[in-house]
């Protein structure tokens, strides 16, 4: 058992570890798993708990003295200096529709430091990982967050909360920047969306109250790629921050006028109106 906080010795066993748990997600994703729920309209299915049992199992036997907080319920709370983050099924709603947008996400904490993350994507086989100061990787080649530094010219992302979603802002932000950007896109995995930033696939990433499993692995795989992450006031992200915003770096201060702009009611440019656009199309309302 490493004996000292090398995130490289710890790496290749998440690797590992992650690659078995997407294997598994593959089977149960094939055969169609049964839908079952957790609150209101949160999904959760039998592979997510096989999932997070088989991860737990493998880190209790190779590090036993670690603490862990898993998505589906497991917390581990000793003491210990180190501390595991982790989501067996980030995209659990893609997954039980058996659209093929999910993954693994593991990270790893050092006395309040993340020294090592892990996200893989069984459906491409697409395995990133970071390892503190030692840079980010997919499919152990280095990779870089993109160069785009004309927000009118970046492809973003953002997510939605599956439930209570009449009381989350998100859609006045997300009008916003669609306007503002070539494009935003909502795949519905925020592990793969920060990702999809590290590597340039995204020029940005922004979400409202995610949790901490949701965005351990990935932001530290932003960082790691060039990329900056932040609250949207541009406070340093904290793990325990319900607002993440990810970028290239470049874009960030535009990002964060944007928000500050939206957040104060400013120049917010009007939706459409249904009604009208009915009208337009020649067909009474009634």
């Amino acid at each position: 058992m490493p004996s000292n906080t090398d995130s490289s010795e710890f790496v290749p066993a998440m690797a590992e570890i992650a690659r078995e748990a997407g294997a598994l997600l593959i089977k149960y994703f094939e055969a169609r798993v049964k839908i079952e729920y957790k609150g209101e309209v949160d999904l959760v299915t039998e592979a997510d708990r096989k999932s997070e049992a088989l991860i737990l199992e493998r880190i209790r036997a190779q590090w036993p003295n670690h603490d862990v907080m898993g998505e589906e319920g497991t917390r581990i709370e000793s003491g210990s200096d180190y501390r595991w983050y982790v989501d067996p099924l980030d995209g659990t709603t893609n997954f039980a529709h058996g659209f093929p947008v999910f993954c693994v996400s593991l990270a790893l904490e050092f006395k309040g430091q993340r020294i090592a993350g892990v996200v893989y994507d069984p459906t491409r086989n697409e395995l990133f990982s970071a390892e503190q100061g030692r840079g980010a990787y997919l499919n152990n080649r280095p990779i870089r967050v993109s160069a785009v530094d004309n927000l009118a010219e970046c492809l973003v992302a953002t997510g939605f909360p599956s439930h209570k979603r009449h009381k989350n802002p998100n859609v006045f932000f997300y009008h916003q920047i669609t306007l503002r950007t070539h494009g935003v896109r909502r795949a519905g995995s925020a592990a793969l969306d920060l990702c999809s930033v590290a590597c340039g696939r995204f020029d940005a990433f922004w979400e409202f109250n995610l949790n901490p499993w949701d965005t351990a692995a990935g932001v530290l795989i932003v960082e790691e790629a060039g990329g900056q992450v932040s609250d949207f006031s541009g406070a340093p992200f904290n793990i325990n921050s319900r607002e993440t915003l990810a970028s290239n770096s470049l874009v960030h201060e535009a990002m964060l006028a944007e928000f500050d702009a939206v957040f104060k009611g400013r120049g917010l440019e009007e939706l459409p109106s249904p009604v009208e656009y009915a009208k337009s199309r020649g067909k009474a309302i009634k």
